[in-house]
């Protein structure tokens, strides 16, 4: 049999998406470049916009939870920022720290990229607290159930990929580490290391004003 000769969709609408371009020339399945009303482009399968799976970059997607987030009354809660600063950490190139989210391809799982109510009932089965926020445990992976807790600043800042280890007596810890051993704002002994340019002996001998 010969080759499938691919049907040319260039400038077809799927939703709120038009096909803008093919994505690759020999790609399996065959991948379209999408423009969205939004203002997004996306790459979507030729099968995914065909069978409707596919009808808007997401934004689609994010205006229904957000819809049923002002039903339930969550929309100004902050667990409800929390989903909406998610989402956008993965999908923002522009943002200053996208080289640690958007650009490294870290993604949101369907579940919770498609419904704030599944964000939600997540977080409330898992210890969701306002003086916490959302951790990834695994730094190389998503925003996804198995990947995600609830945790205060200590503890996300010992998980930053972008960690500087502290020597002092010998001894190598994080910075959050030695902070809290010593009962020093993080924020403060930060300051005094990298803005006064303390030696890590100093910033952590130096007295606390009274």
């Amino acid at each position: 049999m010969g080759r499938r000769q691919i049907i040319d969709i260039t400038g077809v609408r799927f939703g709120r998406l038009v096909v803008i371009e093919r994505s690759g020339n020999n790609s399996k399945p065959v991948k379209w470049n999408c423009k969205c009303d939004c203002g997004n482009n996306v790459i979507v399968t030729g099968n995914n916009l065909k069978n409707g799976h596919t009808r808007s970059c997401g934004c689609l997607a994010r205006e229904n939870s957000k819809n049923r987030a002002t039903k339930h009354n969550m929309c100004e809660s902050r667990l409800c920022k929390e989903w909406y600063r998610m989402l956008e950490r993965t999908r923002n190139t522009k943002w200053a720290e996208a080289h640690r989210y958007a650009l490294r391809g870290i993604t949101v799982c369907d579940e919770w990229k498609n419904s704030f109510d599944a964000f939600r009932d997540w977080a409330l089965a898992n210890g969701y607290d306002d003086s916490l926020s959302l951790d990834r445990i695994d730094n190389d992976k998503g925003y996804s159930p198995d990947n995600c807790r609830w945790a205060n600043r200590v503890v996300q800042c010992r998980n930053k990929g972008n960690n500087v280890i502290i020597e002092y007596n010998g001894e190598k810890k994080t910075l959050a580490e030695w902070a809290e051993i010593f009962g020093i704002k993080y924020g403060t002994l930060h300051s005094r290391i990298y803005r006064d340019k303390m030696s890590p002996k100093e910033a952590l001998e130096k007295p606390l004003r009274v």
